[in-house]
């Protein structure tokens, strides 16, 4: 039995409607960061990162979105969630890997600045610097998105893993009416009834 390890609103919630997606049994944790449960000595048994999400199992334990996606449907190829043609699998690639690599530490910067450096006026400029960061990241992907979905004509877990991104950008202060594809995007895939169920199990 698979178990995923995620929090409200973080990066997890892209591996848990890939869960969803699949239909696949699964165990769910749903970490309190206003706790700081992901540094707790148990959590970090799991993932000594203290992040989420981790996927518990049978083999050992995994980290980091893009794996986590792939392993979903390397595991349930019946669901295909990822593209096998070689450009279309290649281009949802693209699009985790620059979510994974650019989007979200450009993101992370405006809230968690101390990650990178230690003096106030550093971290407020890194504050103050981020939301240019992210709407730059993201206009690179609102170029890309000239179809329906991220690798063609059909829905991916590339799909899901932009949404989880895209809803973060109200509060990193974008507006998204500069990102109507994107925008349009997110509403299409809060549509799908794998995101529905995902979004309720992640809430309780």
């Amino acid at each position: 039995m698979l178990h995923l390890y995620t929090a409200k609103g973080t990066c997890g919630r892209a591996t848990l409607i890939a869960l969803e997606e699949a239909w696949v049994g699964y165990e769910l944790t749903v970490i309190d960061f206003s706790k700081e449960e992901q540094k707790t000595p148990e959590y970090l048994a799991i993932n000594p990162k203290g992040r989420v999400p981790a996927l518990v199992t049978d083999e050992g334990v995994l980290t980091e979105t893009p794996a986590l996606l792939g392993y979903v449907a390397a595991t349930h190829p019946e669901a295909e969630l990822l593209p096998t043609e070689p450009f279309a699998r290649a281009a949802a690639d693209e699009m985790m890997a620059h979510l994974c690599a650019n989007v979200h530490p450009a993101h992370a910067h405006i809230r968690r600045g101390h990650r990178w450096a230690d003096d106030p006026a550093a971290i407020a400029e890194l504050t103050r610097k981020g939301p240019e960061v992210v709407e730059s990241t993201m206009r690179w992907v609102e170029d890309k998105l000239v179809g329906e979905w991220v690798a063609g004509a059909r829905y991916s877990l590339a799909d899901a893993y932009l949404f989880t991104v895209a809803n973060w950008m109200e509060g990193d202060g974008i507006d998204m009416d500069t990102l109507p594809r994107i925008r349009d995007h997110r509403a299409r895939v809060a549509d799908r009834p794998a995101t529905k169920r995902a979004l309720e199990k992640e809430a309780g």
